[in-house]
């Protein structure tokens, strides 16, 4: 017979973070933030993190230019660091995205028009899962996993409206 006594909530687990619906992710996005990374190496137990910006762009076209710069610390040695990627016109409709490298390799497909997407993305032997979160007008955040042969890294990364929007 099953245990009918009510469970208590374990101390330790985390609420799903709230979501917020997005019916256009470009609209949504554009603009500049603030962004903060926290990195871990499962494998070595190294940690490190990136604080920065993220300044998403108009393309010529349609779409986002989306460029990251900041500093990475990694292991205690700290180094400026920077990515760019575009966001195009998704084809879910306006609440999606194509991502791809600056270069126009294809990274991921995105549609949050609910607040809450998974992406993958391979890369040789490894596997990047990301989950992306948008908690409010002003706040989203991308949790990427990478598995591999070699890699077993997890990488959390808040981004924070620069400047609140009015909504």
């Amino acid at each position: 017979m099953p245990d009918a006594r009510p469970q208590t909530p374990d101390p330790t687990a985390t609420a799903p973070a709230p979501t917020v619906p997005v019916p256009d992710l470009l609209a949504f996005l554009a603009g500049r933030w603030r962004v903060t990374r926290a990195a871990e190496d499962r494998h070595t137990g190294t940690r490190g993190h990136f604080t920065g910006t993220a300044d998403f762009t108009a393309l010529p076209g349609g779409g986002l230019r989306h460029h990251e710069e900041g500093t990475f610390t990694w292991d205690g040695v700290a180094r400026p660091a920077y990515r760019t990627l575009r966001w195009l016109p998704g084809p879910g409709g306006a609440g999606s995205a194509r991502v791809t490298f600056d270069d126009g390799r294809f990274f991921h497909d995105l549609d949050l028009r609910t607040g809450h997407a998974i992406a993958d993305h391979p890369c040789a032997l490894d596997l990047y899962q990301g989950e992306f979160t948008v908690s409010g007008p002003d706040l989203w955040s991308v949790v990427w996993r990478v598995a591999g042969p070699a890699k077993d890294l997890v990488l959390r990364t808040e981004h924070t409206r620069e400047a609140p929007s009015t909504e």
